[in-house]
């Protein structure tokens, strides 16, 4: 089912089918009563009576060709609040009996800016479904048609938030792509894309790393017969020399754990282990969009980690791009070392303001958070505490793990510089992020977000419906619009 959404330019004297009004918390109806005729309101007033008024949605049918949905504000509602209504509404469409809706905003009594705006997005964010691969599609098409006066969305914000959703359901689309279609080879292509949007788009493939000497990301691949990258895509919102703000993504296409092989059961769910390279090219994608008044660079790592014949072995040992050696005890822990590499060059080759990156990157964040949080690690409080607010305003959540020169015993290497696991135990998303910190050599403000338990949801969430998340691209984009445009 596809949901369209359509402003008109004034209310409609008579609404024909299906209207959506607001009300107070209290589902007093004398404020909309101009919108609705006389026995409609005397028939609503007396169901009310009876109605379960701690709800936020009650849907009166009328007749057999008019509906009308009521839907409650409460008085210190907050942005999350408003989107996660527009996904309880999207539950109440039934395209089989409706097929526009009309949503009276001049009925909206709110301060809350853009109010409209936001409840569309959580509607639309709702509404996404990943089908290419069905026969049977469902190619139904549903009109939510915005009517209004008052309330208005000005074209500039109804841009920006399709921008947001459009970069959402990128990311989503690229981790709901099974293996066999998005391996490296295509992936690259795909980010290569994007430069009719306006980024720059640099692919670096095996021979170019080689060159450079980004041999711990290309350890991870050499057990496929695919190829491995790192892209670089480069977004100049001001014509200056302002630092970009830096976003790095681990890109493992499909993680067997290599050697080191995973069970059997739920391996298919590793075609999501690029979920952070997904978020970085989904918000790379939003900021294109929109034309955000930031200069900013997403670098992602693109590989597949597979038991081949020239698969890296536990216990081989490489030279990572910054000159560290690491000791690879098992290879299933080898996210941390393409972003090792990633962040390591972006540093140097870009000088950012900020690094921020994201990965699938340990099961122990969810032993610790479930599917509630992801994990924060950082060195940098400033940046900590945006990005914790950032996530909150979106309902994106974060909850901050500690970091100590005191976990660095636990991956120092008998024959390298260093381990990419701790033997001892314990302290597994704190070793992993401890590791990542040591390939940020100019104390650049640094954050890693462990997104394990966020990026796919088998049940769904208040913002999807199942499957791929897009966790962290309306987070970051919040970051940048509330602290560095």
């Amino acid at each position: 089912m596809t949901v369209q959404i359509n402003y008109k330019n004034s209310s409609l004297k008579k609404v024909p089918s299906n209207h959506i009004l607001f009300v107070d918390e209290s589902f007093n109806i004398n404020g909309i009563k101009k919108h609705i005729s006389n026995s409609e309101f005397l028939y609503i007033s007396d169901l009310l009576k009876n109605s379960d008024l701690k709800k936020d949605l009650l849907v009166f049918e009328i007749n057999s060709k008019k509906t009308i949905f009521l839907i409650s504000i409460k008085k210190n509602i907050k942005i999350s609040d408003i989107e996660n209504l527009g996904a309880k509404f999207h539950g109440n469409i039934d395209y089989k009996k409706r097929k526009d809706y009309f949503v009276n905003s001049d009925t909206i009594n709110s301060k809350i800016k853009n109010f409209v705006g936001h409840f569309l997005h959580g509607l639309k964010l709702k509404s996404y479904e990943f089908n290419i691969y069905k026969s049977k599609k469902n190619k139904k098409i549903v009109s939510i048609n915005v009517i209004a006066n008052k309330n208005k969305i000005s074209k500039k914000d109804q841009l920006r938030f399709k921008a947001i959703e459009e970069g959402t359901f990128f990311a989503r689309d690229l981790v709901s792509e099974p293996g066999n279609v998005l391996h490296p080879d295509e992936y690259a292509k795909r980010i290569n894309s994007l430069k009719k949007f306006g980024l720059k788009v640099n692919i670096y493939d095996k021979k170019k790393l080689k060159k450079l000497g980004m041999n711990a990301l290309l350890g991870v691949g050499q057990g496929s017969i695919r190829g491995s990258y790192l892209v670089t895509m480069e977004w100049k919102g001001i014509k200056n020399n302002y630092k970009p703000l830096a976003f790095i993504g681990k890109g493992v296409c499909f993680d067997t754990g290599g050697i080191s092989l995973k069970p059997a059961k739920f391996m298919e769910d590793m075609t999501y282990d690029m979920a952070g390279s997904a978020t970085v090219v989904g918000l790379m994608k939003n900021l294109a969009l929109r034309k955000a008044k930031i200069n900013a660079v997403g670098v992602v790592g693109l590989v597949e980690n597979m038991p081949g014949g020239n698969a890296q072995r536990p216990g081989d040992i490489v030279k990572s791009y910054s000159g560290k050696t690491i000791e690879i005890l098992n290879t299933d822990a080898e996210g941390r070392l393409v972003l090792a590499d990633a962040l390591t060059f972006t540093e140097k080759k870009f000088k950012p303001k900020f690094m921020v990156d994201l990965a699938t990157l340990t099961g122990a964040i969810i032993v610790s958070l479930g599917s509630e949080y992801a994990g924060l690690f950082s060195n940098d409080d400033k940046l900590s505490n945006q990005l914790i607010d950032a996530g909150n305003n979106v309902d994106e959540k974060l909850w901050r793990m500690p970091l100590h020169k005191n976990f660095d015993k636990l991956i120092d290497s008998k024959n390298a510089d260093m381990q990419n696991i701790n033997y001892v135990g314990g302290a597994g998303s704190t070793t992993a992020a401890q590791f990542l910190q040591r390939f940020i050599l100019n104390k650049t403000p640094w954050a890693h977000l462990d997104i394990a338990g966020m990026a796919f949801s088998k049940y769904g969430g208040a913002l999807n419906s199942g499957g791929a998340t897009g966790y962290g691209v309306r987070l970051l984009n919040k970051l940048i619009e509330d602290n560095y445009e």
